[in-house]
């Protein structure tokens, strides 16, 4: 018959209590003749020979159970010390970027990193996973790999302390560190919330293109089967469903125009351009290439600019679709107040100077919980407005990205009844730097 670890230790233990009892065994009755010998011979009273065998008797006892204390310890200290390969697992799972932890087949703790406390904080190494994890799911997958021997993979949600999406994959390992004869297993966990809400924005991103393309094509679809039926004949009717099928198609052509624009840019995005261009030369002639239509909304663009030349590294192309895009906005949402203006000009930071361009108009304002999300592709504060002016609800995010390309950035301030600001940042470069830049451009 082949005897277990564990029931070898019990039966040396048991042999170890026996010991310690036999000897209580011999001391007991040694002790007693010597007192009743004593209190016969007349030199202590029977009380006091009583009370002397009941000290002796309590002294053996207590040493017996002592001995057994001492070594409960000792056992106790085996199950929580330092094993021999404990030193490496800690050094292994202490350089993860993600949080680990080590565990026994029956769910004791025996290693666990840093990182790991962040989502576990009542972690303890000797103590069982439930005591500091809580997660139902994560437990119920421990069990089931713990029975099966076998890797698993979980996937749970957290709401506190905030939304966050994680993977935990268990496996047993086999490594030296089991060489006490106990099984190991490593349970890692991922952070899947940047990726869920990638898969989220993505999406949203199709489900509202597909909505922003399907609504013109079923306004094309409509009329054209009522001038392919009833209206064959309707030369009023034709005209007027003519004009709409333009401007529903010219719609579709905008949404398809920014969709590739925006893919585009983000294509480039970690590709900063490296060209010196003068940024109040493409601010004056966005301004002068809008008058006409500023003309016919019936809205005056003031245009305030220092001479010379503000040079920043850009692409010409791309900065002109920027400010198009915010005064063209103006234009739609701000135009009650038949004016905007349009200023350009240098400030000084702690990161260097910039150039700050401003657009403002003096409508309606937007409200301040529409702010943080004006650069959200789709995002609109008033849809059926938003449509009525043409907008296709990626303007301002184009404007985010080609920021973001060029280092800049951008700002919104409003309140509501007093108009809105946009306000864009850009790094000068120096005439040093611009020239060498420019020169270097040339040569290519």
């Amino acid at each position: 018959m082949v005897i277990s670890d564990d029931q070898h230790g019990a039966l040396k233990e048991a042999a170890s209590w026996g010991r310690r009892f036999r000897r209580v065994r011999i001391v007991l009755p040694v002790a007693a003749a010597f007192f009743l010998l004593v209190a016969y011979l007349g030199e202590l009273s029977p009380l006091q020979a009583l009370v002397g065998f009941g000290v002796i008797a309590a002294a053996a006892l207590i040493e017996a159970s002592g001995q057994s204390t001492d070594n409960f310890a000792d056992r106790s200290r085996e199950d929580t010390r330092i094993h021999p390969g404990d030193l490496v697992i800690d050094a292994v799972i202490s350089g993860m970027p993600d949080p680990v932890i080590v565990l026994e087949r029956d769910g004791i703790v025996r290693a666990f990193n840093a990182k790991a406390l962040e989502i576990a904080p009542a972690l303890t190494r000797g103590q069982p996973l439930s005591f500091g994890l809580r997660n139902p799911g994560v437990l119920e997958a421990w069990r089931h790999a713990a029975i099966s021997g076998a890797a698993l993979r979980v996937e749970f949600f957290q709401r506190v302390p905030a939304d966050r999406w994680s993977e935990a994959v268990i496996s047993p390992i086999a490594t030296e560190a089991a060489a006490d004869g106990r099984s190991l297993f490593v349970m890692v966990f991922h952070d899947m919330t940047p990726l869920r809400q990638i898969e989220q924005m993505r999406a949203d991103f199709v489900a509202n293109a597909s909505h922003e393309l399907r609504t013109p094509l079923a306004s094309l679809s409509g009329f054209i089967d009522t001038l392919l039926g009833p209206a064959r004949a309707d030369p009023q009717a034709r005209e007027r469903f003519l004009g709409i099928m333009k401007d529903q198609a010219d719609r579709m052509a905008r949404l398809i125009d920014d969709l590739l624009s925006l893919s585009r840019i983000e294509l480039k995005a970690h590709l900063h351009p490296e060209v010196a261009i003068d940024l109040a030369s493409i601010v004056r002639q966005v301004a002068d290439a809008l008058q006409l239509l500023a003309h016919d909304r019936g809205v005056s663009i003031e245009v305030d600019m220092p001479e010379g030349e503000l040079m920043v590294l850009g692409d010409r192309d791309e900065l002109m679709r920027v400010f198009e895009n915010l005064i063209e906005n103006a234009f739609k949402y701000g135009a009650a107040g038949k004016r905007i203006d349009l200023t350009l000009a240098r400030e000084t930071t702690a990161e260097g100077d910039e150039a700050v361009v401003l657009v403002k108009d003096y409508g309606p304002g937007i409200a301040p919980e529409h702010l943080p999300r004006l650069t959200e592709r789709f995002y609109r504060v008033d849809v059926v407005e938003s449509r009525a002016q043409g907008g296709t609800g990626l303007g301002l995010a184009l404007v985010k990205h080609i920021l973001q390309r060029h280092r800049g950035r951008l700002s919104i301030e409003s309140v509501l009844g007093s108009g809105a600001t946009f306000a864009v940042r850009l790094p000068i470069v120096t005439p040093a730097r611009a020239a060498q830049n420019s020169n270097a451009f040339s040569a290519s």
